[in-house]
Order: structure tokens, then sequence, then C-alpha cells
């Protein structure tokens, strides 16, 4: 939770995670590399990783992700958190995924979920997904610092989104 870290602190993870996008390599590989950054330095963020919208579908499909293999290849707009967040176009935030009846179980360890879309010229191209193991791991300083870097890595995820 960025809620135990100071402003400062919030600040350089930030700036770090968003140089990590500016690194040589792949779009692919610097999303991934941004992703298990996340994951190292956030003690709640235990999978972090993107989904991408495959245009024409109103589907999602698994991205670059830093954390535990997921079943979930695929997701339909509105279908669980992710399918809401694509659906709604806006970020969601769950403190209790126990209490969703829309959640889609990755793991028996998940306790709360936050999904960041991501936009280019106005529509959702992909989203930043974020798992923890703790409830209640969300904070509004979370939501502020991965809704800016949904923004930052939009043009690396319009690189790897499908085609249409």
């Amino acid at each position: 939770m960025l809620e135990t870290m100071t402003a400062a602190q919030r600040h350089t993870l930030y700036q770090d995670a968003c140089a990590i996008l500016h690194e040589d390599g792949s779009a692919g590989a610097r999303l991934h590399r941004m992703c298990d950054y996340l994951r190292q330095h956030v003690a709640s963020y235990d999978w972090v990783g993107f989904y991408l919208t495959v245009p024409g579908e109103q589907t999602l499909v698994l991205g670059p992700f830093a954390g535990e293999p997921t079943e979930h290849l695929r997701i339909a707009f509105g279908q669980g958190v992710c399918g809401q967040a694509a659906d709604q176009q806006r970020t969601v935030v769950v403190q209790d995924v126990s209490a969703e009846t829309n959640y889609l179980s990755c793991s028996v360890h998940v306790k709360s979920e936050i999904v960041v879309p991501v936009f280019h010229q106005g529509l959702v191209i992909g989203e930043l997904d974020i798992d923890s193991h703790q409830r209640e791991a969300f904070s509004d300083h979370d939501r502020a610092v991965l809704q800016r870097l949904a923004a930052a890595s939009a043009e690396l995820v319009r690189e790897i989104a499908p085609v249409a």
C-alpha cells in the first residue's frame, strides 16, 4: 500500500517506474520490467500485469505481467473486475474480493484488486491490473500513482496491443 510511503517515496517509485518505460528493449519487455519493479518495491502488490484490448471484440487478452501465472488469458468486457473497468472506462478498486459478486478468482490468496484503464485517443486500449494478498490494500495514493503510470505506459501498450 502506497499509503505507508512518504510523498517523496511515492514520487521516487513513480519516477523509477517511468524510467523503466524509457529504457532500451521492446515495448513488451519494458512493460514487463515495470510490472516486476512494482511487484518488488510495493509489498502489497503480489501480481502486476497488463491486459490488452482486442479491437472490435470487447475482449481483453493477457499482456506482460509479473507474478504467478493466471488462467485468465481472455476476459470479456463486463466480466470480473478487469472487464468492469474496461466496460465502464474507469478505475475499479475492490478492497475485499470475497464481497464482489462479479469477481474472477485468479488465486485463493487474492484479497483485493485495483484495475486502471490505459487510454489512447479516448479509447481503452488496455489495463494495468494489480492483485494483493491483503484486504484493503489500495489507497487513494495507489490510485493516483497507478493512474499516472497507466497514462505513462499508454504508448507502449499501444505498440503491443492486438491489431484489428
